[in-house]
């Protein structure tokens, strides 16, 4: 993640123009001179202006103020990557932090999406138990005997003891008397959909593309197409009935 952040001297407006790159919220109606500097400078980076982007009061939005004026400036700015444009949640101006200088505080509110492997978010190793057999009265009370009676466990717990391994005792022995109890539930296994009847429709495609190279003909044209469209509708059957 690429941010950039510092004391730019430079006013950003609400122009249209550059509405992509700096939003339309800001402070000031108008660029001057550095503020067009910034939006050139991040359009060339793929950057964003984020401090310019959020629906804040004016009073969060003021980041200096000159010394003997009364009027109020948006000059310091915040920068991120284009690729992490919604990681910023949020950026103000804290006017009564004391700093030791005659810029406001400011301060971002970012977050970081972390996007994991669908594939390994799905994966799943472990073992899940069969819970509809506990609508079963019988498997139902058996379950809870057998769970009760390990209780007793605790009270034999040492104080210097690592809290851990009486918990992964207990842990196990639950599990144990569970699977009396009750039986394991079985993981539907996902076939793969692409078998030897697939591969047959691309070997006549195949064949069917080589015929056409060779005598690029009316016939050998309507063939291939004719194989291409009959291929492509029996994988999206094959895909459609998984």
């Amino acid at each position: 993640m690429r941010i950039l952040l510092r004391d730019f001297n430079a006013k950003v407006g609400k122009e249209n123009i550059f509405k992509p790159t700096i939003g339309n919220k800001s402070l000031h109606q108008d660029s001057d001179h550095n503020g067009v500097r910034i939006v050139k400078f991040a359009t060339s980076k793929n950057l964003v202006v984020k401090s310019t982007m959020f629906t804040n009061r004016n009073i969060h939005k003021y980041t200096w103020a000159p010394p003997y004026e009364k009027t109020h400036n948006q000059i310091d700015h915040r920068l991120i990557g284009g690729r992490w444009y919604s990681s910023v949640i949020d950026v103000r101006s804290f006017r009564g932090a004391d700093c030791d200088t005659d810029h406001y505080l400011m301060v971002v509110n970012a977050r970081e999406i972390l996007a994991g492997s669908k594939q390994a978010v799905q994966r799943f190793d472990g073992e899940r138990f069969n819970l509809r057999k506990l609508n079963e009265l019988e498997v139902r009370k058996q379950d809870q005997i057998e769970i009760t009676n390990w209780f007793p466990a605790l009270e034999n717990l040492i104080d210097d003891e690592d809290i851990n391994k009486p918990r992964e005792k207990i842990k196990e022995n639950i599990k144990t008397s569970t699977k009396d109890s009750q039986s394991l539930q079985e993981l539907k296994q996902h076939k793969s959909w692409f078998d030897e009847e697939c591969l047959g429709f691309l070997n006549q495609r195949k064949q069917a593309k080589i015929q056409w190279i060779h005598d690029p003909s009316q016939r050998n044209t309507d063939d291939r197409n004719s194989v291409r469209r009959g291929a492509s509708r029996r994988f999206r059957n094959k895909i459609r009935h998984i």
